[in-house]
């Protein structure tokens, strides 16, 4: 088995009105398929090293009884339009490890956006409990249809860079 989950889907927008919604810490709420995002706070990111906190609940997954807690997003790849990704720190320790990122090639007036979750550098402690993947391909997959929803919306018009 692999240690890296990859889905892709060509969204009928520009990179750029993607790339938006990526950088907005709401944006990860707003398109969270997995239903453990529940809230943001911080500044949209702009560079490797920005960071955002999300309050999140993973009683929406039923696997863990974790309830409400928070996580520290640092951004690891900051390409504008082109890529983004990031690692977390909870409230575990060791930090798990594990990256969550998007890439975005144009192809005329679509992207084709793809979201990958990679658990190949965790921590030996995490490797060992044999929890991974915590999300699952479906997961990525909904939230590339909900970010295509939202990114037709007009999601970064309410939200601007």
């Amino acid at each position: 088995m692999s240690d890296r989950l990859e889905v892709t889907r060509t969204i009928p927008a520009a990179a750029s009105d993607i790339f938006a919604v990526l950088t907005d810490p709401q944006g990860h709420v707003a398109i969270d398929a997995s239903g453990m995002l529940m809230s943001a706070d911080g500044a949209r990111v702009r560079s490797v090293g920005d960071q955002f906190v999300v309050h999140m609940d993973r009683e929406a997954l039923g696997d863990l009884p974790m309830g409400e807690y928070d996580v520290t997003v640092t951004i690891t790849d900051f390409e504008p339009d082109t890529s983004i990704a990031w690692t977390i720190l909870g409230t575990v320790r060791p930090p798990i490890g594990h990256v969550y990122g998007y890439s975005l090639q144009p192809q005329g007036d679509s992207t084709l956006v793809t979201s990958f979750y990679d658990w190949s550098q965790i921590a030996p402690e995490w490797r060992d409990a044999g929890i991974f993947p915590v999300i699952s391909e479906a997961n990525l997959k909904g939230t590339l249809g909900i970010l295509d929803r939202t990114v037709r919306r007009g999601y970064p018009q309410a939200s601007p860079r």
